[in-house]
This record gives C-alpha cells, sequence and structure tokens, in this order.
C-alpha cells in the first residue's frame, strides 16, 4: 500500500532465485537510479546476487498533479533492467518474480535505521569485509554538514 511523502522499504527477487552475473548486477543497480529525483527520491539501493533492496519516496508528477505511483516505478525498474539483461543473454522471459514486497516505514522505525539494515546486507551475507567494498550499492549523498551552517 502506498503512503504519499513516506519511504517505501522495497524487496523484489530473481525469478526462481536466479543468482545474477556481475553484468546483471550492473544493470540492476543502474535501473534503480535512473530515475532518482525524477520520479523517486532514492535513499538507497542493493543488489544483492538474487534480490534487490531499495528504499524510495516516489515524487509528484507535475504535469499529472499526482504522486509516481510505486506499482508504475517498480514496473519500470524490472522492465528496464530485464529487457537489457534479456538482450546481453539473447533470450527472453522474466528476470524477476512479477510481486514485489514493500513496506511504508513507520516514524517510529527510522529511516537511517533502515538505510543502514540495507547498507549492511552484503556483509551480513558474508560477500564483503566492508560495506563499502560492495560493488552493487549506491546510498544518496549525505548534504554536507559545513553548507548547513
Amino acid at each position: 500500500m502506498q503512503r504519499d511523502f513516506r519511504p517505501h522499504f522495497i524487496t523484489f527477487v530473481t525469478k526462481f532465485r536466479w543468482t545474477l552475473p556481475d553484468w546483471a548486477r550492473d544493470i540492476a543497480l543502474s535501473s534503480c537510479c535512473h530515475d532518482h529525483r525524477k520520479k523517486y527520491e532514492l535513499y538507497v539501493a542493493v543488489v544483492m546476487p538474487d534480490h534487490v533492496h531499495l528504499i524510495l519516496t516516489p515524487l509528484v508528477n507535475a504535469p499529472q498533479n499526482a504522486i509516481f505511483s510505486l506499482v508504475e516505478i517498480m514496473r519500470v525498474i524490472k522492465s528496464a533492467s530485464a529487457h537489457r539483461i534479456n538482450r546481453h543473454l539473447d533470450k527472453q522471459g522474466p528476470v524477476w518474480q512479477e510481486e514485489s514486497f514493500d513496506h511504508v516505514l513507520r516514524s517510529s522505525e527510522g529511516l537511517d535505521a533502515k538505510v543502514n539494515y540495507v547498507l549492511q546486507n552484503p556483509l551480513r551475507r558474508g560477500l564483503v569485509n566492508d560495506c563499502r567494498q560492495y560493488r552493487w550499492l549506491w546510498q544518496r549523498p549525505k548534504p554536507d554538514d559545513a553548507n548547513l551552517k
């Protein structure tokens, strides 16, 4: 269920838990970041071997005077990445499971805590010793504290 102006924690999974090769993870991460600040504010994205975690807030579609639909945002991310992955493999068919799991972040949960959870995912899975080493992780830059004074 979409809530306007609220961050959403989203997970989507590869079809049959297929392990994405490195180049496919590059494509998936690029697709997740593509509409940042156009259709959504992306806080963090991580592409794991067989699933993706995102935290984003849908933005206002000014010409339609409405919030971009979470369903449409996810359709575009999954469709664009699947098309590029399939083109590379010279095949057709689903790359992602149809459903995505989303959860509206309540104020009590804390956005920073959920972002940290996503950032630590590669570390918890034993893929790296430091999450900053993980190639398929993107985090929105934080404002420079010096500029806030």
